[in-house]
């Protein structure tokens, strides 16, 4: 037997407006379903807003999942291809920033034995190695930085230091507010799809 069952609407965002600016490091911060991962969605252009509009320049590069389309059965090197084509890079580009690519991820010898051999924290070394050195305008990171070891984690870190004193633009969501305060220029607070705060990344954790 059938059950009827009344759903009232759900907004993952409403009423959201705000503008970020170029070469601006922006941290988006909340509790869990309060609509982060939502809006870098949309930012990035994998969801369309359902009212109001968004408006960007330049190329965006999303990561939402450290090596979404990896494949085991693949090398390392063989995936640094089949990742870069996904994230939006020619071919071209991925032959240029190859060694960059490997020699950023540490994984030596590795890089041409299957992607099914590697740890998870060699999967992870390799696929912010892509992303760290593809060119971009916009790079949206979604609770991505905990990346491999400490010394790792550590390089990482440097490497979005580098992206910030180079003008880029950096949105990003993370629970790490430590992070928030040392990285991020500005920072919104977002609760249960509402924007409560956009400011001083300090304020913004503190009302956090």
């Amino acid at each position: 037997k059938g059950v009827d069952r009344n759903f009232d609407d759900f907004w993952a965002l409403k009423d959201i407006s705000f503008d970020i600016m170029k070469g601006k490091v922006t941290g988006i911060i909340g509790r869990n379903g309060s609509g982060k991962t939502t809006l870098l969605n949309i930012i990035v252009g994998v969801l369309s807003p359902t009212q109001g509009t968004i408006s960007l320049n330049g190329r965006v590069l999303g990561l939402f999942s450290l090596g979404i389309g990896f494949q085991d059965e693949l090398s390392g090197r063989e995936n640094i291809f089949l990742n870069g084509a996904l994230l939006g890079a020619s071919r071209k580009e991925i032959e240029d920033k190859l060694s960059s690519i490997i020699g950023f991820s540490e994984l030596g010898d590795f890089i041409d034995m299957p992607l099914g051999s590697y740890s998870q924290g060699m999967r992870l070394r390799l696929a912010f190695s892509i992303i760290a050195n593809l060119d971009f305008d916009v790079l949206v990171l979604d609770e991505v930085l905990a990346v491999g070891d400490t010394l790792f984690q550590n390089k990482c870190f440097e490497r979005l230091m580098d992206f910030r004193r180079s003008q880029k633009t950096l949105i990003m969501t993370t629970q790490s507010m430590d992070l928030i305060e040392r990285l991020c220029d500005e920072a919104a607070l977002l609760d249960h799809g509402h924007l409560i705060y956009k400011g001083e990344p300090l304020e913004c954790v503190n009302r956090y």
